[in-house]
């Protein structure tokens, strides 16, 4: 058999900025309409210091304005709201995002900090009204990892009616809101995660897997079924000799590319999408809230 078909995320990330950047055009051609982006980071963890800095440079590349508001680690939980607040009362901001995790959770509170982010505005989809929607089948804002996961999904697997889904992982992040997506499209969907008896067996029955654990190559290849769609969404360092660590995927993807039918890898699949996303989420944001069409993006 065939090895599967590797999704280059990075190139599929590339094509969406650029059918964003045509987006920002139009609205700023049609509407005089900037969208913009705001990032709150607290402290100075190094890892979210890059990925802060990329979501800028990613939304400047776009044509969008990037907001940055920092924050020294012993920040106040009400020092962190304020800002939030800010950013809610801001005409020029249409999309807030909280750097997630905060230097002490017990200091600052990640569920109360984002229950204050104005529900249109908030393009992670972390907000339970946003949750809700998605519940419901409103229109929302969707969490920019599953949102890039069901792009893949869209671009590359076909359609979707009718598949069974595994999902394995229940984080409010990403495993649940994959779920509710894949339903909306017409998947039969099955939640799972690590403790779920038969897991293996489970997961052969799957056409499209979802592997969104937490837990560095835990689904082997013959948890696969031949010819499946699986998405890694896993990132996870394991040491090395040289003591630097690598990262992997929550999928053995040496053991997975010989029976899968398509793969993302990881890193290089879904992680790539997640920034794609919340690009797009800003401009439905910018969109939603002065109640105009979202611009077609080509």
């Amino acid at each position: 058999m065939a090895e599967a078909k590797v999704i280059d995320g990075k190139a599929l990330a590339e094509q969406v900025r650029g059918e964003v950047a045509v987006q920002v055009a139009a609205l700023k051609a049609s509407h005089a309409i900037t969208p913009g982006l705001a990032v709150v980071l607290v402290g100075e963890n190094a890892a979210s210091m890059v990925y802060v800095a990329s979501k800028g440079r990613a939304a400047k590349a776009v044509g969008m304005n990037s907001i940055e508001e920092r924050l020294p680690a012993g920040a106040s939980e009400q020092d962190v709201i304020a800002v939030v607040d800010r950013l809610n009362a801001d005409p020029a901001v249409d999309g807030i995002l909280v750097q997630l995790p905060f230097p002490d959770p017990k200091r600052v509170s990640e569920r109360r900090v984002i229950s204050h982010i104005d529900p249109d505005k908030d393009v992670d989809g972390l907000h339970v009204v946003n949750a809700g929607r998605l519940l419901a089948g409103e229109d929302g804002i969707v969490p920019a990892t599953p949102m890039g996961c069901m792009t893949i999904l869209e671009r590359f697997a076909g359609s979707l009616s009718g598949k069974h889904a595994v999902v394995i992982g229940r984080s409010n992040l990403v495993g649940k809101p994959i779920g509710q997506l894949l339903l909306r499209a017409s998947c039969t969907v099955t939640m799972a995660h690590s403790k779920t008896a038969d897991l293996p067996g489970l997961c052969r029955t799957a056409d499209i897997l979802v592997a969104a654990v937490g837990q560095p190559q835990m689904v082997r290849g013959d948890w696969v079924k031949p010819g499946a769609f699986v998405i890694d969404v896993g990132t996870n360092r394991i040491p090395t000799p040289d003591g630097k660590g690598r990262l992997v995927g929550d999928v053995n993807f040496a053991e997975a590319v010989k029976v899968a039918g398509a793969i993302t890898p990881s890193p290089g699949g879904v992680g790539p999408m997640t920034i794609a996303s919340l690009l797009q989420n800003t401009v439905k944001t910018a969109c939603l809230r002065r109640g105009i069409a979202v611009p077609k993006a080509s």
